[in-house]
């Protein structure tokens, strides 16, 4: 009998959660039994951006990029995908994020692919029409794997899933790369020598809630006479939050460092991680943070407590919560034993309960019972 083959469809390959899920997931499943081709929707990340093609290039793993820049070009990245499914003929389509989600569900359809998984990454707040649109084309798709339980049960009970197709495959994250990083010398990115470093690593996008985190900045900032913030990313927000900073007086204790590849060497350089997000669905951010034995600061939503376990209750704040937040910034932040002790509990839980094998034996299981190989 002869290998599944799988196509593994994203929005694009920048570096990011979902897209470093995916590389992970095509490099470590059983080549003996699985065949993938990866297809990204965007054109390939241009050179200092594309650590993750070449991650899959290493591996000999076939990526295809349909060049869609702009959304007009979505019937034309369509009819692209469509036939070079056709030609790869794979057993089932495996999708994550939601352009690539439609996209290959439509995609796959028409190339007479009857087999489709979806991937459900966040519990969307803030585009309810993405939620119409999933709910109007999943009748083509076998199972929607959710990255936590709260994702799950956002989807069956907001989006209105069929209960039945979903399936709950938690992130992941390979711990010995995060323990073993170097820390980077944090004063290339503007930190002054000798200064702690209170870290936050993701898009700088409204969903993520750093205009609240930066708001109450001049309160925490000012009891943590010796730390800075570092804000790790890009996104839509950036000038706003650049001018909010100076507009409060915080300019010089709040460093922003764009997109970053050494995220690793720059969590061991850090104390502590904040995750102010207003929603999420498992972060990876958090997962990493906790893979490098850091402490945790984070809103109470979905998948962090998940991701915590028991150590939820010295690091989430209520959702919405600014002064509580900022009150365990500096419980946290002045607290250095007790912050190791924290940090070390939350890289074990990694080692524990998120190995990257555990997730990739839970897709390979999946896979092979839709197309009747278990």
């Amino acid at each position: 009998m002869g290998k599944i083959r799988v196509a593994l469809c994203i929005t694009d390959l920048e570096v990011g959660g979902a897209e470093r899920a995916l590389v992970e997931l095509a490099r470590r499943i059983d080549r003996a039994r699985f065949e993938p081709v990866v297809y990204s929707i965007a054109p390939r990340p241009g050179a200092g951006r594309d650590s993750l093609v070449a991650g899959l290039e290493e591996r000999a793993i076939e990526v295809h990029f349909l060049d869609a820049r702009r959304r007009w070009m979505a019937p034309i990245a369509w009819r692209r995908l469509k036939g070079l499914l056709r030609a790869q003929n794979p057993h089932l389509v495996q999708t994550f994020l939601f352009h690539a989600n439609i996209l290959g569900r439509l995609a796959a359809r028409s190339a007479g692919i009857g087999t489709v998984v979806s991937g459900i990454r966040v519990a969307e707040r803030g585009s309810r029409w993405h939620l119409w649109v999933d709910r109007c084309t999943q009748r083509s798709v076998a199972r929607h794997v959710c990255v936590s339980e709260s994702v799950a049960q956002f989807a069956r009970v907001v989006g209105r899933l069929p209960a039945e197709k979903l399936v709950v495959i938690p992130n992941s994250v390979d711990a010995v790369r995060y323990c073993e990083a170097a820390a980077v010398d944090l004063r290339a990115l503007g930190v002054p020598a000798g200064r702690e470093v209170v870290i936050y690593v993701g898009r700088l996008d409204r969903q993520k809630g750093l205009r609240g985190l930066i708001s109450t900045a001049p309160d925490w900032l000012g009891r943590l006479a010796g730390h800075d913030l570092l804000l790790v990313g890009e996104g839509p927000e950036a000038a706003d939050l650049r001018r909010q900073c100076r507009r409060l007086g915080i300019a010089d204790r709040v460093h922003f460092a764009g997109p970053r590849a050494d995220v690793p060497g720059l969590l061991a350089a850090s104390r502590l991680l904040v995750l102010p997000s207003l929603w999420e669905g498992m972060p990876n951010a958090v997962l990493e943070a906790m893979a490098s034995g850091l402490p945790v600061v984070a809103m109470d939503v979905e998948g962090v407590r998940e991701l915590l376990g028991a150590g939820a209750e010295d690091q989430v704040a209520q959702a919405g919560d600014w002064q509580g937040f900022a009150a365990r910034i500096v419980a946290l932040a002045a607290d250095r034993e007790g912050a190791a002790a924290v940090g070390a509990a939350n890289r074990r839980r990694t080692r524990e309960a998120f190995a990257p094998e555990r997730s990739v034996r839970a897709y390979e299981e999946l896979w092979a019972s839709l197309v009747g190989r278990c």
